[in-house]
């Protein structure tokens, strides 16, 4: 198997996350998007999206990072994707609610315009009303993950038990640390993300996009904390 990625790319944080955890055998080749990399042949036949991750295993190509998440699971037959069509069905729910409700409120909305250029608004006014937005939206989702999903005080999204689902939003969740949100607010989401971050393989996948949040301590942000 072959996986292409960024070190700093959001979705290609849980998959090599999750593929560090379990030991899987996994080739990484990195794209490299701050050249356009991923705009160029031959990344451009691998994924038409020109996006990373891409999973290659035996002349199959995945170009959805949850998609290969629960794959790899189902592949080697690991517990964070269980058979049970229940489980599933509530892994399931927790992925489609992320990618299609908190992730384009929280990443597009609120953290990408503010950290990479190619997404900022044409103007300063577009810029400040979907800056805004996005956090009004945001902290509506986070208000429904802390008190919905994680409201009977449960250790991972969909039980006791770690899931893909924790993988995958864990590393949405992540993006915000660049923009120094504070989820104290929301004390079963902080709580759930820190054992996220506890996990052996987190500082070491992370590393590039930590330092890269590094480097941007003097950077005022639109966030939480006033």
């Amino acid at each position: 198997m072959k996986l292409y990625m960024h070190p700093a790319s959001t979705t290609s944080r849980a998959v090599r996350l999750y593929i560090a955890e379990k030991g899987l055998k996994v080739e990484e080749v990195v794209v490299d998007l701050f050249t356009g990399a991923h705009h160029q042949e031959p990344y451009v036949t691998v994924n038409p999206n020109r996006l990373v991750p891409t999973l290659e295993d035996d002349g199959m190509r995945l170009t959805e990072s949850a998609t290969i998440l629960r794959y790899l699971a189902e592949k080697h037959g690991l517990p964070e994707y269980p058979a049970d069509i229940r489980k599933h069905a509530r892994i399931n729910e927790i992925i489609d609610w992320a990618n299609s409700n908190f992730y384009r409120d929280w990443g597009y909305n609120l953290c990408y315009p503010q950290l990479f250029p190619h997404h900022k608004r044409a103007s300063e006014e577009a810029q400040r009303a979907v800056v805004q937005w996005g956090l009004e939206r945001s902290r509506f989702w986070l208000q429904v993950l802390n008190d919905h999903f994680l409201g009977d005080g449960r250790a991972y999204l969909t039980g006791n038990e770690i899931t893909v689902a924790d993988y995958f939003l864990s590393s949405i969740i992540a993006v915000g640390e660049m923009i120094r949100f504070d989820l104290a607010q929301y004390p079963r989401v902080d709580a759930w993300f820190g054992r996220m971050k506890a996990l052996k393989s987190w500082g070491p996948v992370g590393e590039v996009a930590d330092g890269f949040a590094a480097s941007l301590a003097g950077q005022a942000f639109v966030n939480n904390r006033g």
